[in-house]
């Protein structure tokens, strides 16, 4: 420390900063890195908010598949909510896998204590959990308790079908629309939909993004569909959009830079083992490429944005 420094003035200066967003994430511990808790901290921090991240379960996996999940019991899940919200103020919820329907009866409740704070919920594919007696509870759960609070329900197209309409007997998928409205019949605002399967006259296919409510679609991003298989996609896109709801950014274009966010990192990622490309969240600290000094990517020419159904997303990404 340099003798002149006034420590009280020093104090001072750092308590005048301005602290960025925090964001409370409610997800799995995953090891793999890829998403999970781990995948919203790197996520929340890219965006410049601040991550609260609460482990509310553990999964077996790799970067290819989940084995398997062990719970946390609901209240160690309350005791780490509740130490730091008591210290610190939010600005937006993200919830993931939360493990079990005792562990979502514990997160509404937090939940409900804060109204006034947006929350982004995340809807992963839950078919590795092969014994239905434990999967059905935990979605019947979801949707009676997390879904009412829920600002914005993320999630692939056919997971979001499976969930919100089990019973859909059309030989035509739902729209984006419509599975808004069955969400909204639980409570939830929005939903933004991934991975929507589109086809051109030419052959060519596409996928669609689209974020709904029961009104009308109101914003999307379509993309040329290309085969590279991704982990952690929705995740990612689910923390940023959550991060950016907590800079006081409006839906739409929270909806279109969070798309924009992931495009960029799947663009950017990276195989660390022998499964799937993982999104790189901090490719705007890479060095450039050669040729391409100074150069940053512009949200308007992200070319093909894939997040498929899912967590397994498909592009035309560099992989490194």
């Amino acid at each position: 420390m340099n003798p002149d420094t006034n420590p009280a003035a020093a104090d001072e200066a750092a308590q005048e900063a301005p602290a960025p967003a925090c964001v409370m994430s409610f997800n799995a511990a995953d090891a793999s890195g890829a998403g999970g808790v781990a995948g919203d901290v790197c996520t929340i921090a890219a965006m410049g908010a601040h991550a609260l991240p609460v482990t509310t379960s553990i999964l077996m996996r790799d970067t290819a598949e989940v084995f398997d999940h062990h719970e946390i019991d609901a209240e160690v899940v309350v005791e780490q909510a509740r130490s730091v919200l008591e210290d610190v103020t939010i600005s937006a919820w993200k919830v993931g896998f939360l493990g079990s329907a005792e562990v979502v009866a514990a997160v509404a409740e937090i939940l409900s204590d804060y109204p006034d704070v947006p929350l982004v919920a995340y809807m992963p594919s839950l078919s590795w959990i092969e014994q239905e007696d434990q999967r059905e509870p935990y979605l019947d759960a979801f949707r009676e308790l997390i879904l009412p609070a829920t600002e914005v329900l993320v999630g692939g197209h056919q997971t979001l079908t499976d969930f919100l309409l089990p019973d859909w007997e059309s030989e035509r998928p739902p729209s984006a629309r419509e599975l808004a409205v069955a969400a909204a019949e639980h409570g939830a605002r929005f939903v933004l939909v991934t991975g929507v399967h589109l086809q051109s006259r030419g052959g060519e296919q596409y996928l669609d993004n689209v974020l709904a409510s029961p009104q009308a679609a109101l914003t999307g991003e379509k993309f040329e569909r290309f085969d590279t298989a991704f982990v952690g996609a929705g995740d990612t896109l689910s923390a940023a959009l959550a991060s950016l709801l907590a800079a006081d950014t409006e839906l739409q274009a929270a909806v279109g830079e969070a798309l924009a966010f992931l495009d960029q990192s799947l663009d950017a990622g990276f195989r660390p083992g022998m499964g799937n490309v993982v999104p790189d969240r901090f490719f705007w600290a890479l060095p450039p490429e050669e040729g391409a000094e100074g150069e940053m990517p512009q949200a308007q020419e992200a070319e093909t944005l894939s997040p498929a159904s899912d967590n397994n997303k498909g592009s035309s990404r560099r992989v490194h």
